[in-house]
This record gives C-alpha cells, structure tokens and sequence, in this order.
C-alpha cells in the first residue's frame, strides 16, 4: 500500500440480522456506508480539518456512481466485537474517485467483504459534475493506493 489507510470500528445491531442469523447482506451495505461517512466527514486526519472531504466547497457533495461488493465470509453478530474496516482512495479521476474498503470481522480474519466504490463530485447549483480542484485532489491523493482485489 503506498498511500495511507483509514480505520474504523463499526458495530453491528442486533437488527441487521436476517433469518439465517448472520448480518444481512444490505446490512452489510449500510456499514461500509457508515464507515464512508466516518473516512468523509469526521475523521481525525492530524491536520485540524475534519474529514477527508473538508475541501469540498459548499454546495459540492459526493453521489454515489457505482458500486462492486464481493462477500467472502458470513458476518454474524457478536455484541460488543464491532466489525473492522479499511478505506483508501484507489483511483483519482477528474471530477471522481474511488473508494476501496475491506470489512473484517476481527483482525486477525481475513476480508469478509470487499468493495469499490465509487464516486462522483456533484455540484448541485450546475447541476452536474464538479471537477476536483487541487486542495480536494490533494487531500484524496493522501490515502491513494491499490484496488481492492476483487473476483
């Protein structure tokens, strides 16, 4: 990995449990969701502006274009043993980008979930596609690393 990786802790509730008794897979969905929103809006990145988003300007927002997730394991809930993830940039387009994310069930497991996501820089007021100027572009540039390995 040649850029660097954010990492979170996501707990599954008890409601994401479908009939077999493992996290659903649209549950499953909603975490890598949540862990998106962390990475984008909250987290913590040593240089006092939260969010690796925090240089997009007002009126700007990210759309989801796409989205490729392969399951490799069964994720059951266990309380108090939140789900790990990791997320990094693995492509930088003009005005989009992808996010590739594993999802462990503990640390020492491999990938139970693997993902790319990507997407696109939206600006509302044009109604169109908004190419990333250089503050976002090298805020992202930060976590850019290889694709997750997909099948």
């Amino acid at each position: 990995m040649s850029g660097e990786v954010f990492e979170c802790e996501i707990q599954a509730r008890f409601r994401d449990i479908n009939l077999g008794g493992h996290v659903d897979n649209v549950e499953a969905i909603r975490v890598l969701d949540e862990a998106r929103i962390l990475f984008f809006r909250f987290a913590d990145l040593g240089d006092g502006a939260p969010g690796l988003l925090a240089a997009l300007p007002s009126g700007v927002a990210e759309l989801a274009g796409s989205q490729r997730i392969d399951y490799h394991a069964e994720m059951r809930f266990v309380p108090f043993a939140p789900f790990q993830l990791r997320l990094w940039i693995s492509h930088l387009g003009r005005s989009s980008f992808t996010v590739s994310t594993e999802l462990r069930v503990a640390a020492d497991h491999p990938p139970a979930v693997v993902a790319q996501t990507t997407l696109v820089c939206w600006d509302h007021a044009a109604a169109a596609s908004w190419p990333m100027d250089e503050a976002v572009r090298t805020r992202l540039s930060r976590f850019l690393g290889p694709p997750v390995p997909l099948r």
